[in-house]
């Protein structure tokens, strides 16, 4: 998936909204680059850069408060994981996940915040289709009893529910 794609289909879910863009050095980085979107009550995270050898690439809904610009520490949790995906020898499906073993904010060495949420779950983006994989934030218990919460459509991470 080139990055036309991934623009285009963000564009059709947000048309009139106007994207955070962070772009990450080649050195040292899995990703060329990140996006959020803002959206009804929350933010809309996608990757740019695993499509063309993957074919899909990463989202995160993240819960929103009144704040104008989303946090940081999403877009360094988005290239944690592309390069686990990076690393591994087959591509990433929906049902995988990984434990962190720590806060999926990186808390305290992030500005995001404590949450007893360690697992990302990836699970087909319910907006965008398989082409795109969203990481969902759950506990270690609900990772082990395969629980997410289904009472969301879109899936939101909320990290302060944990």
């Amino acid at each position: 998936m080139m990055w036309d794609a991934v623009t285009e289909a963000m564009g059709r879910l947000y048309p009139r909204a106007q994207p955070w863009h962070v772009s990450y050095p080649a050195e040292g980085f899995t990703l060329q680059a990140a996006s959020a979107y803002p959206a009804d009550g929350h933010w809309h995270f996608v990757t740019y850069g695993l499509g063309e050898r993957w074919g899909f690439e990463l989202t995160f809904r993240l819960a929103r408060g009144g704040e104008q610009q989303p946090p940081q520490w999403p877009f360094v949790v988005l290239n944690q994981v592309a390069g686990l995906a990076q690393a591994a020898a087959e591509p990433f499906e929906e049902g995988q996940w990984t434990d962190l073993g720590a806060p999926i904010t990186g808390f305290p060495h992030t500005d995001g915040p404590p949450t007893g949420l360690t697992v990302l779950i990836l699970t087909a983006d319910p907006q965008l289709g398989d082409r795109f994989l969203q990481m969902v934030g759950v506990t270690a218990a609900e990772a082990a009893a395969g629980d997410v919460d289904s009472d969301d459509p879109l899936l939101v991470t909320d990290p302060g529910r944990a």
